[in-house]
């Protein structure tokens, strides 16, 4: 590979970075705020919360519109897959797999924009990094896998209580083996923040490395190669969306079970 395919890839895999220590940007470090994952992940949460705020705001009881039926379907969709899988009773759940459903898909989504695209408009005003999609960030991906494992731990001592300390004890190998057992549940518990974030910025990241390197083909060359893996680059998307929903409603779901 040259110079310049290197230095092609490199650029369009660096992020516009902010220096939380000295507020300057394009600095590294520890404290360092990928810009580009933050400024996406905002926009395309308020978008979604946009959308559902006007659709109920502007409710037709009669014939609906086209809009009004997508939304409807994905709060369907959504809730059968939450009660056909998850024991508890809680009302967060439903809502909080819709919205990582959606705002995952939406995120996911924006790799399917040519990638030279967004990075050459903002050129024009000095900015020279800036990578599109925040999925392909595992800071994106962590945060919302940490932030489910949260609500894991609360819900396992929220609704266990001191059974929580018997299951710990006493599961899957009896009372006698309890340091297997513990060491077991520790690593269950540890591995599933993991699982969620890895696997939905592995896929991804090589989406997007994909479309890279698609890129520097010559141009007459693109359009087969590119026209293929975004076809197939929907199925991906749609699947690592889903499957972050379901995987999150049954860790929640888990936590709720007493064994």
């Amino acid at each position: 590979m040259s110079g310049v395919q290197g230095n092609y890839i490199e650029h369009h895999l660096a992020h516009l970075q902010l220096n939380l220590h000295t507020f300057t940007v394009g600095s590294g470090g520890f404290w360092t705020l990928n810009l580009d994952t933050f400024i996406v992940g905002l926009i395309t949460a308020l978008l979604i919360g946009g959308i559902f705020r006007y659709v109920a705001l502007h409710m037709q009881t009669g014939v609906p519109g086209r809009l009004q039926n997508f939304v409807e379907a994905m709060i369907e969709f959504v809730g059968r897959t939450v009660h056909e899988t998850y024991h508890g009773k809680s009302q967060l759940i439903a809502p909080l797999a819709l919205t990582l459903f959606l705002w995952i898909f939406l995120m996911n989504t924006l790799d399917l924009l040519p990638v030279d695209f967004v990075p050459s408009l903002l050129q024009i005003t000095g900015i020279e990094h800036f990578k599109v999609v925040p999925t392909a960030d595992p800071n994106m991906t962590f945060g919302m896998s940490i932030s489910v494992f949260f609500l894991i731990i609360f819900y396992n001592f929220t609704v266990k209580g001191w059974r929580l300390g018997k299951e710990v004890l006493t599961s899957p190998f009896g009372p006698y083996l309890f340091p297997v057992n513990i060491f077991f549940r520790l690593l269950e518990e540890i591995v599933k923040p993991f699982s969620l974030a890895l696997r939905l910025f592995g896929n991804m990241f090589a989406g997007e490395l994909i479309f890279v390197l698609i890129a520097m083909l010559p141009w007459w060359s693109q359009w087969l190669p590119g026209g293929i893996w975004a076809i197939f680059h929907i199925l991906i998307i749609t699947v690592q969306a889903f499957i972050f929903m379901m995987l999150t409603i049954v860790y929640l779901s888990m936590a709720h079970d007493v064994h």
